[in-house]
């Protein structure tokens, strides 16, 4: 068991509350517990990073479900690979890993892997979807908005292509695709 437990609790909006998994790290033991409300989809979670800063070899840090760690797999594994390389355990309360245990690395990689593989299959069926979609005609990403014929008409009056863009309200970069479009046709 690892010298020192250092708690870390999340919630994703600030209309939750973070007392329950508080009384589940302290009662774990934990003797500091950094804790935020910020979406796990964000990479910007300060407290995390402060902890992670913190942590030293032969501590642990304590969570009540993985997902209040990690933002993906991925970010899961950068932040597993971090505590490893500095010899510091994870400890996840609701799933009874303890990498601090030859038992809890397994089942913490064996978990990953799983979340992994299931990240996979769902990016592959996304991809089949979007595939099938376009054979059926859907057109993705955003419609066009600029009035090309208007382009084109303020390039043959000679005007510049920051002329342009000012004129029809968007990018010199948008302007120059358009007339691009115009002579690959």
């Amino acid at each position: 068991m690892a010298k020192e437990l250092i708690g870390y609790a999340r919630v994703s909006t600030t209309g939750q509350k973070l007392d329950v998994q508080l009384d589940a790290l302290t009662a774990q033991g934990c003797t500091k517990i950094y804790q935020e409300k910020r979406s796990g989809k964000t990479a910007d979670r300060p407290e995390l990073e402060k902890m992670l800063d913190y942590v030293r070899e032969g501590e642990a840090i304590v969570v009540t479900k993985l997902d209040r760690l990690g933002r993906s797999v991925a970010d899961l594994a950068n932040i597993s690979k971090l505590l490893e390389d500095k010899g510091v355990g994870l400890i996840v309360l609701d799933q009874g890993i303890d990498t601090t245990t030859p038992h809890g690395k397994l089942m913490f990689h064996m978990i990953a892997a799983v979340a992994e593989f299931e990240l996979s299959l769902r990016y592959e069926r996304q991809m089949e979807g979007i595939a099938k979609a376009k054979e059926q005609g859907v057109k993705f990403g955003r419609k066009k908005t600029i009035d090309r014929e208007r382009v084109h008409q303020l390039r043959e009056e000679g005007l510049s292509l920051g002329k342009i863009a000012a004129e029809v309200g968007c990018s010199k970069a948008a302007v120059h695709k358009v007339l691009a479009e115009y002579i690959a046709q």
